[in-house]
């Protein structure tokens, strides 16, 4: 083979090539778009993770609308405190109080405590469940149990037990992905203070919600009207609690009769319902001794 013939389309596409790259690198100095330096800044004090939580494509979305004034500093979900002083360093401005969120998902009817309508185990992502009469569960509300939210999670922050959607709050990045797949719309950020939360979505009458499930709300009024703080209401057959105003004292969930408020300090509601339990018995033996001492009476 001629040296020639195989040198020449190699010296060839070597000038070319540099050709076309003298090229670029002029256009890329014409149609350079200056960029203002306080948006790498920000983008560079922002976690890039790039979840779209905050509402804009990505960080550097994110990092252009805080710089325009269309954005808080404190806009970052997974940043927390610490991404907002940072931001807000660059800004020149004062972090705004950020109070992290979390998913939580509004839903406790489990395999054991939710009744189903049909049994039927071939389809397994959630929306395709959902399309299936409102999925297999009594409760259309309910969580559908295919796990698609766990499929989206990208910090294994979402976890299936016993058919029910179950988020681990330590890892969870308020990245809303599950939030927005899930086609019962049951998953909601909480702030991460809240240790009480009615994890029922049914708005159907009590009398339906029983025959569904053994952990709905049955809008009995028992949390609203004990709660000290005027922070539960009952509406449209579902308790809410206003987290502003819950002190997560546990009272609404020691009254729950059907066990719909969840609350991270079991033992506290325990206790408390032991406390209530004595009080009751001390009543009524209270009641018996009157009526001993009323009939002793009436004899003298």
């Amino acid at each position: 083979m001629d040296l020639n013939t195989v040198l020449t389309p190699i010296l060839f596409l070597g000038i070319v090539g540099a050709f076309f790259g003298v090229v670029l690198s002029i256009a890329s100095k014409v149609f350079a778009v200056e960029v203002d330096p306080k948006v790498i800044e920000v983008r560079n004090a922002l976690p890039g993770a790039n979840c779209g939580a905050c509402g804009y494509p990505g960080c550097d979305g994110l990092a252009e609308a805080i710089v325009a004034g269309n954005a808080p500093t404190n806009a970052c979900l997974i940043g927390g405190a610490d991404c907002a002083e940072k931001v807000s360093a660059v800004m020149g401005v004062n972090a705004a109080n950020v109070e992290r969120k979390v998913a939580t998902v509004i839903c406790q009817g489990d395999c054991d405590k939710a009744k189903n309508k049909y049994d039927y185990k071939d389809l397994k992502d959630c929306r395709l469940i959902a399309d299936f009469q409102q999925g297999s569960k009594a409760c259309s509300y309910g969580c559908c149990g295919g796990g698609t939210c766990v499929s989206v999670c990208e910090f294994d922050a979402i976890h299936m037990v016993n058919g029910v959607a179950v988020v681990d709050k330590e890892k969870c990045v308020s990245c809303m992905k599950c939030i927005n797949i899930c086609p019962k719309k049951i998953i909601e950020l909480v702030p991460y203070k809240a240790k009480t939360v009615v994890k029922c979505e049914s708005y159907d009458p009590g009398k339906v919600v029983r025959t569904n499930c053994d952990v709905g709300c049955i809008a009995c009024g028992l949390c609203e009207r004990n709660c000290p703080k005027d922070a539960v209401h009952v509406e449209n057959n579902l308790a809410r609690i206003d987290y502003d105003k819950c002190i997560n004292c546990g009272i609404c969930v020691s009254k729950c009769p059907t066990g719909a408020i969840f609350c991270e300090y079991p033992e506290r509601v325990e206790k408390m319902k032991e406390r209530e339990k004595a009080k009751k018995e001390k009543e009524k033996q209270e009641k018996i001794k009157a009526a001993q001492l009323k009939k002793a009476q009436e004899k003298a």
